[in-house]
């Protein structure tokens, strides 16, 4: 039995629909399910995850996003990190990261059945709310009743959706590129160190365009050209193609690397805010990240919540955002 929302010709009614799914369909949605959720890890500093060994100490070791980025900051101004052979930080290898709540929710909240919880990931502003205008606020609630998550069709996240969702990933670093390989919904992100610029403006891809560069033992990776589909939680906060992400992967000891994000977009935000979290290294030799597999347009599936009337969030466009904007102050 699934409920949907208010229809319309009906309003103030609920409709619920009984279907019968065959067995593929049925694996299908399980597979899909079972992705969004994530496994406990055991201990506060360190421990086992299905059976992968994680680092035990750390210079940093609460994974609370405020307190480990105020501390991260503090660790990196003093520790000189493992290098590669040509001299750059070596940020290579299997890593997990621990805000598993995150991709529910970007804010703090409570556990229920569906959703382990927890602070959320944005430590500017301070208060952890995302700074949202309050027309995108006013459409994000109606969100969850008409879309879709687009993981559930398998397309990309998004920047910097991929890196909090899903909790292993592994870096592949060479002097020219950063690659990154998660494990939720074939997540890959082949990012360029030499310099060149963004592909032209219309050019629009799911994990948009990124470019990195070394700022002393920091990499910075700049992302934009985003199709601004992507959601970056299960509440529906969106963002527009206008969107400019910088991220920052740093170490601050052998197995931590400091991550954090800005997300710049005046369309739906007002101002910047950045989220911060921590990833661990997984100790086992010779780790690899395993894919959850995952099709792209996800076709039985889809047929299922297009019966239901659902479709996947087809954004809104900065031209939409400025104007919703421009109506909220008149």
């Amino acid at each position: 039995m699934m409920y949907l929302p208010e229809r319309p010709g009906h309003p103030g009614r609920r409709f619920h629909v009984s279907i019968r799914l065959t067995a593929t369909t049925a694996a299908l949605m399980a597979v899909v399910a079972m992705s969004s959720l994530t496994p406990q890890l055991v201990g506060a500093q360190g421990g086992t995850w299905s059976g992968v060994s994680l680092v035990t100490e750390s210079v940093c070791p609460d994974n609370a996003p405020a307190v480990l980025h105020s501390c991260a900051i503090e660790a990196a101004e003093t520790f000189d990190p493992p290098r590669t052979p040509w001299g750059r930080p070596d940020l290579a290898g299997a890593w997990i990261h621990r805000a598993q709540g995150s991709f529910e929710d970007l804010e703090p909240h409570p556990s229920n059945a569906d959703d382990s919880g927890g602070p959320g990931l944005v430590v500017d502003p301070p208060g952890g709310e995302v700074p949202m205008h309050a027309w995108a606020e006013a459409r994000t609630q109606g969100h969850p009743g008409r879309y879709i998550h687009h993981n559930a069709a398998c397309f990309l996240s998004g920047v910097p959706i991929t890196m909090y969702h899903g909790s292993e990933f592994q870096f592949l670093q060479t002097p020219d590129h950063l690659v990154i390989l998660g494990s939720n919904a074939h997540a890959y992100r082949i990012i360029p160190l030499d310099g060149r610029p963004h592909v032209g403006e219309n050019i629009r891809l799911w994990n948009g365009d990124s470019s990195g560069y070394w700022e002393g033992n920091t990499l910075i990776i700049e992302t934009t050209n985003q199709n601004g589909m992507p959601w970056f939680d299960q509440r529906g906060r969106f963002f527009t193609e206008d969107a400019h992400v910088v991220e920052h992967l740093t170490l601050i000891d052998p197995d931590t690397i400091h991550y954090q994000a800005t997300v710049d977009d005046p369309n739906v935000f007002t101002r910047p805010f950045t989220i911060a979290l921590a990833y661990r290294r997984i100790t086992d030799e010779g780790y690899e990240v395993l894919p959850v597999a995952c099709f792209e347009v996800n076709k039985s599936l889809m047929d299922v919540y297009r019966f239901l009337g659902f479709t996947v969030f087809p954004g809104i466009s900065p031209r939409e955002a400025r104007e919703a904007m421009e109506a909220e102050r008149n």
